[in-house]
């Protein structure tokens, strides 16, 4: 746990976020006493986006002869 002063956190608040890891946390104080924390949130993990893939795969169906290497998978 880093602690830095209120003063500091205003003229550098950009930086001390982006060098927190996920559950981090820095407390932030007033003369010698604590004031306040910034604890860094958990990375979230990316979510499917539906239709992201649109247009990317062409499906033949008039493909008869791969059709050849399922018969026997085939009713």
């Amino acid at each position: 746990m880093q602690t830095i002063t209120l003063e500091e956190a205003q003229n550098h608040l950009a930086e001390i976020i982006d060098r927190l890891t996920p559950g981090e946390e820095v407390v932030l104080t007033r003369g010698d006493k604590p004031v306040a924390r910034i604890v860094a949130g958990p990375v979230e993990k990316p979510h499917p986006v539906p239709g992201r893939g649109k247009g990317m795969l062409t499906i033949l169906s008039e493909d008869d002869d791969h059709l050849k290497d399922f018969a026997e998978y085939m009713p």
